[in-house]
């Protein structure tokens, strides 16, 4: 292998001398980094250019601010389109940034000019604040709208409250002076569709008659959900998570973040929750937030004219999200900082606590769960947990481990099933169907009939001596004193065997469905429904522990702790734990869901056992494959991220990855004046590529700077009509001084102050480990291969992510997005 590089390195230096003979540039890569373009089919176009030839022009990396402001000699305003960026494209962190600083630099340097310059100088420091303030208020009030109205079309499903049209089951029975313990959510006042429809409350005709009901609305709610989907926003689909954490890499998808997406996710995902499908409102919040985020961040002229900036405002908007989705305005920081950031400087850490702090601000005071918590989960446990019971909080985070990497597994298998079959082509007839599939099987079982966000409350509640679940059957010893908050153990009735088995069924359920439910044409959450399996699988282990220990307390692990009549097992929290390692095994997520289940549930008591599961659940997972459900989608989509979760440990050199390769066409260059215009637009229409390399001579191949693409295509336009005597033979110069050049030329084109001066270079002996790691923490799109300071070659995002398939036994066609 090293003498192959050897040869290799040895064939660059010397291939290059010919590119003077050479005419063809048809396989230098697109300088942009990672591009993507529906409408290209041929492989070469898809990997390498995302233009179509001699259309639009598009952006790659230019270090230089320069290119913003004068673009030729003669203006004096800057010209409209230059430093923003077309659709599907990555934008340049380091370009970005430089324009931010001398922005900063402007304001400074003006605003003791004038008592107007300080205002906007002040304006310009509090706009962060105003940004996030004004995210953080949408957030809240949007996610208190979705609870209210997600409960209200839930419980439309089996009936209708006749006083109130607007209330919920439970808020109908609120009032009512005539429910029984035994059944609280039975009220005259709350009427079944068989009540209205056929007048029976009871016996078979009502049974049929509520089942076929609870379809049709399952039924009319997903087909709504869908069509809306498909015919107003096709991105309001999903979770969203996998394209945030892409968009707040750098990339760019225009509509992802606006406003007809967030007006139809926001609709949408009332309906989808409502349906019964397997899934959770919690991931779409975050997308919700972000749209939220993207939609104020363009009346701030600091964070509209800066992609940069603006993912510094989503960053905080992913942190209100998660706010409000659980209540957890420090887990959504965290998570916002663990899981979807990119570039999380210390102001943006601040700025996300603020609009998380905001957001769950506005939750509470609307209120949306009635009992005036941020929650619907919040538990009381009133016993401690012991040291033995370690063991089983362990096998449930192995549980969730082993449940996580085979969700990740069959779930990415059916989504490319999906996308490589018919199937794939009728999103809303694979709705109506996983929704008449989930409300058939769902009806019969009263815990799949519930809302899951219900069922995961009921699961994780502690039996008290006002619980009438089911769960909570157990045979009362009649000498036993009754204390109201610390009741013994006791052996489990018919009820609670009758309710296991149940709870075995819906854990099943929800295992299938979710694999198939998760990546449908509906804003489809996956945190929630990961939850609801944890808490069924943990709560059943609770169940069993509970029991072992009540009729063998004198066994050595429970003699210590387990006294008769002591209440010592609480099976609650084996749910909560549960729910813990099951969402940790698919997301991989660590600190921040720790914080996340005890500001959802109020167990601070209880993080000890929370780390221990998730961090087993996450070894578990991480042995049968590194990436969580987020990643591997980014991956299956095709998307430009390079995780930096990821570790390189290969010995590759610089020049094994560049283009181009011995069997390509010679590099596409320009020369600093020895072109004309007509050169440089017959290349710029012959080629998709998206930058230029600028050299002294095609004979020294020294390295003089970077040229855009699109800022080539402006400035010559610009030229044509605001300078005259520029026609096609007229020479552009790129050097400090035009040449002399004889009396009866046209007038040269002076480009120079378009030209990257500094573009990111590496030598060809540069290891590949390196070059990754540079363009993880710069955010680069390319960089140039250099040796004794003559141009090499090029390494864009896309070689580097080819190259790191290739290093997996992967085909490095098959990663990038089509």
């Amino acid at each position: 292998m090293e003498s192959e590089q050897l040869f290799h390195r040895g064939y660059y230096r010397n291939s290059y001398n010919s590119i003077t003979s050479a005419s063809s540039d048809e396989e230098l890569l697109d300088g942009a980094g990672v591009i993507m373009d529906f409408q290209t089919s041929e492989d070469d176009n898809l990997l390498d250019g995302d233009t179509v030839v001699g259309t639009h022009y598009t952006m790659t990396n230019g270090g230089s601010i320069s290119s913003s402001t004068h673009l030729l000699d003669l203006l004096d305003e800057p010209i409209p389109g230059v430093g923003t960026y077309d659709d599907f494209h990555t934008i340049d962190w380091v370009r970005e940034r430089c324009k931010d600083r001398e922005r900063h630099r402007r304001i400074n340097s003006k605003k003791k000019e004038s008592a107007w310059e300080m205002t906007k100088s002040l304006y310009d420091a509090w706009s962060g604040w105003l940004v996030v303030t004004l995210t953080g208020l949408a957030s809240g009030a949007l996610a208190g709208l979705i609870d209210i109205a997600a409960d209200w079309m839930t419980d439309l499903k089996e009936g209708i409250c006749l006083s109130a049209l607007w209330y919920n089951h439970e808020q109908c029975c609120w009032g009512s002076n005539e429910t029984t313990f035994e059944e609280r959510d039975k009220c005259p006042q709350w009427k079944t569709w068989a009540e209205l429809i056929i007048g029976q409350a009871e016996g078979p005709g009502s049974y049929i008659m509520n089942y076929i009901m609870y379809i049709f609305w399952a039924l009319s709610f997903a087909f709504l959900a869908v069509s809306l989907v498909k015919v107003f926003a096709p991105y309001a689909c999903g979770s969203g998570i996998p394209e945030i954490k892409t968009i707040l890499s750098g990339f760019i998808i225009r509509g992802y973040l606006g406003k007809w997406t967030l007006m139809i996710k926001t609709i949408t995902l009332v309906l989808a929750v409502a349906s019964g499908l397997s899934l959770g409102k919690e991931g779409p919040l975050v997308h919700v937030a972000c749209c939220c985020g993207n939609i104020f961040s363009y009346l701030f002229p600091k964070y509209s004219t800066n992609e940069a900036k603006k993912r510094e405002v989503l960053s905080a908007a992913s942190a209100a999200g998660v706010s409000v989705a659980f209540g957890a305005p420090i887990g959504g920081v965290l998570f916002s900082l663990e899981e979807v950031s990119y570039y999380f400087p210390l102001k943006t850490l601040w700025r996300s606590f603020f609009a998380a702090l905001v957001a769950a601000f506005v939750l509470r005071s609307i209120n949306p769960f009635g009992n005036s918590r941020l929650v619907l989960f919040y538990v009381e446990y009133h016993t401690p947990w012991y040291l033995f019971e370690l063991f089983p909080f362990i096998l449930l985070g192995v549980f969730g481990g082993l449940w996580g990497a085979f969700f990740i597994r069959a779930n990415i298998a059916w989504c490319r099933r999906r996308k490589s079959t018919t199937f794939g082509k009728y999103p809303v007839l694979e709705v109506i169907i996983v929704a008449a599939v989930t409300a058939v099987a769902a009806f019969p079982n009263p815990y799949t009939r519930l809302n899951t966000s219900e069922l995961i409350k009921e699961l994780f509640t502690d039996c008290g001596p006002l619980e009438s679940s089911s769960l909570c059957d157990y045979r009362n010893d009649m000498n036993a004193s009754k204390i109201v908050d610390d009741i013994p153990d006791r052996p489990a009735g018919l009820g609670v065997y009758s309710a296991i088995w149940q709870l075995c069924l819906a854990l099943i359920f929800k295992i299938i469905m979710t694999v198939f439910t998760f990546g449908i044409k509906v804003p489809s959450g996956l945190f929630i429904p990961s939850m609801a399996i944890g808490a069924i699988a943990g709560r059943i282990v609770g169940i069993a522990v509970e029991q072992l220990a009540y009729y063998h307390h004198d066994w050595f692990i429970f003699k210590e702790w387990c006294e008769v009549g002591a209440d010592c097992i609480t099976p609650g929290l084996y749910a909560m734990v549960g729910a813990a390692a099951c969402l940790g095994g698919v997301t991989r997520m660590t600190v921040s869901l720790v914080v996340i289940v005890f500001e959802l549930t109020g167990g601070l008591e209880y993080i000890v056992p929370l780390m221990a599961a998730v961090m087993t659940s996450k070894w578990v997972g991480d042995a049968f494959g590194r990436e969580g459900i987020y990643e591997a989608h980014i991956r299956l989509n095709g998307y430009p991220f390079l995780d930096a979760k990821e570790e390189f440990t290969h010995t590759t050199l610089a020049a094994d990855v560049m283009r181009p390769r011995r069997s390509d066409p010679p590099l596409a260059v320009l020369t600093q004046d020895n072109m004309t215009v007509d050169d440089i637009e017959n290349m710029i229409n012959e080629t998709s590529y998206n930058g230029f390399p600028v050299i002294m001579s095609k004979e020294s191949q020294r390295l003089v700077g970077f040229a855009l693409r699109r800022d080539l295509t402006i400035a010559i336009e610009s030229a044509r009509k605001k300078q005259e005597g520029t026609v096609g033979s007229s020479r552009v110069c790129f050097a400090q001084h035009t040449p002399s050049l004889p009396a009866e030329s046209p007038r040269p084109l002076k480009l120079r102050s378009i030209l990257d001066m500094s573009p990111f270079t590496v030598t060809d002996h540069t290891p590949m480990e390196i070059v990754v790691d540079i363009f993880r923490k710069l955010g680069l799109r390319q960089c140039l291969v250099t040796h004794n300071g003559r141009l090499l070659g090029i390494i864009t995002k896309k070689d580097i992510l080819r190259h790191m398939a290739q290093t997996a036994n992967q085909d490095p066609a098959s990663i990038m997005f089509n």
